[in-house]
């Protein structure tokens, strides 16, 4: 089937204006750009009670969350959540409305991390800096009305890849046990050799092309790719981690390595759900797109929060 009708009005612009994600960009002009996307969206962010920016303790120094707390008086349950930008792009105000929505619709906590991006700071800061903030969230429980006993991690893209990283990292590191991950077009596989890495390769905003600038920023060396903190899907073994909800999108050039991901969990005996979204681009997660996915996630986290 072809991309949705508001894909293609969102695609067609783009094509009009020669928009490039990467291209021969710099890290920091790529930054600037995706700011600048976002202001144009220009939408009314969703109130929540409270939201508040603070530093915690990081492997590199101070790092950056924006806590985010619903009405109530609780203690609520707590979603750790890694935006997207292939680890080069992306900060606090990136996906401030899936926060935002999160928070009202699960009744949790949320704790976005502002983890260090690249080129400045090379894998594994990123993972690390998420998993520190895991270590924070639950030994703080208290200071933001939080639950110990119901966190989960989410993420979208390089962060729904540093979410599955998480679950991997806290349940090997015997850290906090998380109730659940959610993981939005989570990239899996950094040998990106998937077919929808060359099916969608170019026309869909994400392209391979992008994908492989965004490796060229954020990894080492070629033997980055195999570490499972990296590549997630290439572990020892999956069994034991969290519950999954996976949503990916058909036009992605992700699309497959997040699916195989998420039967691999499967097979791995973790309970999984797989959701592809027909006629979607990986830049499907924008306000006037997510309300499904949000359904989808809220019942899930609903679910997971109230049998711990």
């Amino acid at each position: 089937m072809p991309v949705d009708s508001q894909t293609q009005i969102m695609l067609d612009q783009l094509k009009a204006f020669n928009f490039s994600l990467t291209g021969n960009k710099t890290p920091e002009e790529a930054r600037e750009l995706v700011r600048t996307m976002l202001q144009a969206l220009s939408y009314t962010p969703e109130p929540v009670k409270q939201s508040e920016n603070r530093t915690i303790p990081g492997p590199g120094g101070e790092l950056p969350i924006r806590v985010y707390t619903p009405e109530g008086s609780g203690p609520f349950p707590i979603v750790l959540y890694f935006h997207g930008g292939g680890w080069v792009i992306g900060d606090l105000d990136s996906e401030d409305d899936i926060c935002r929505s999160l928070t009202n619709h699960v009744g949790c906590v949320v704790v976005s991390v502002d983890y260090r991006l690249a080129p400045e700071h090379k894998f594994p800061a990123a993972p690390e800096d998420c998993y520190a903030a895991l270590q924070w969230v639950a030994t703080h429980t208290d200071e933001i009305h939080g639950d110990p006993t119901r966190i989960a991690v989410a993420g979208t893209s390089a962060g729904g890849n540093l979410a599955a990283v998480v679950a991997q990292m806290t349940r090997d590191r015997q850290g906090p046990r998380l109730a659940m991950q959610v993981l939005y077009v989570p990239a899996t596989n950094g040998y990106m050799n998937s077919p929808s890495i060359e099916e969608n390769a170019n026309g869909y905003m994400l392209t391979k092309a992008d994908m492989h600038w965004f490796s060229h920023h954020y990894i080492n060396s070629e033997t980055d790719k195999s570490n499972p903190l990296l590549s997630p899907i290439l572990a020892e073994s999956l069994a034991g981690l969290a519950p999954a909800l996976i949503f990916t999108a058909e036009y992605d050039p992700l699309r497959d390595e997040g699916e195989l991901y998420g039967q691999k969990l499967q097979a791995a005996g973790v309970p999984t759900t797989i959701s592809r979204r027909s006629g979607a681009i990986h830049g499907f997660m924008v306000p006037t797109q997510m309300e499904p996915v949000l359904e989808q996630s809220v019942a899930a986290l609903t679910k997971a929060f109230a049998t711990e």
